[in-house]
């Protein structure tokens, strides 16, 4: 896995995740919500509303890795991305997490500008995890059900997220959420999806942090 910029994670798209650069507002009287915090990390007002909306959930872990509590001990670049211009097969993924030299990024899909922030912040939360240039089947099942109980915590806060029609970062995370509810909020469904997804099938079962 190890390549000149490594790749984390990530086909996670489910079929059953502005501009290029750190975007600023194109209003030019426009006042930025990204507080001081995320300087290091985004200053795109999308982000930073879904960093914010990670605060008091299961999703802290992965906000303060964002922020730099990471294997690296650098905060994580953001942005949104035409992720085929990355690679062509990238075109359908919903976020990428890569790894060059000792800064990390995560790239979502520019697709997803428009997403309910919390939708976003679940996608963020499971990318945080990816730390360093190895994966594993464990490693993506911890990251999927971390996902998918952020936006159990999202959903509590805002039921009618459970109804959002018109974002497919949502329906992906409504899928995960039915997921957890069918197997009584045990993995069990989440780790055989991980286990069968064509984008998962040379890794290996464990991977360091992650071996049981």
């Amino acid at each position: 896995m190890k390549k000149l910029n490594i790749i984390l994670l990530s086909a996670i798209c489910i079929s059953l995740v502005s501009s290029i650069s750190f975007a600023k507002s194109s209003e030019p009287d426009a006042i930025s919500i990204c507080s001081k915090e995320y300087q290091k990390v985004t200053n795109d007002d999308t982000i930073c509303l879904a960093l914010d909306q990670l605060k008091d959930t299961v999703g802290e872990y992965s906000r303060d890795a964002i922020l730099g509590n990471n294997l690296t001990d650098k905060p994580i670049k953001i942005e949104f991305k035409e992720l085929s211009a990355i690679k062509p097969q990238y075109a359908s993924y919903d976020a990428l997490g890569m790894k060059k030299g000792k800064q990390l990024y995560i790239y979502i899909n520019m697709k997803h500008h428009n997403a309910p922030p919390e939708a976003i912040a679940a996608l963020l939360s499971h990318e945080a995890l990816h730390q360093d240039e190895y994966n594993s089947i464990n490693e993506e099942t911890y990251a999927w059900t971390m996902e998918a109980n952020v936006w159990v915590d999202m959903c509590r806060k805002n039921p009618n997220l459970k109804n959002e029609k018109h974002s497919s970062l949502a329906n992906r995370e409504n899928i995960l959420l039915k997921m957890l509810e069918n197997a009584n909020f045990a993995n069990t469904l989440i780790r055989n999806t991980v286990v069968n997804h064509p984008g998962y099938q040379k890794l290996p079962i464990k991977s360091p942090g992650f071996d049981n």
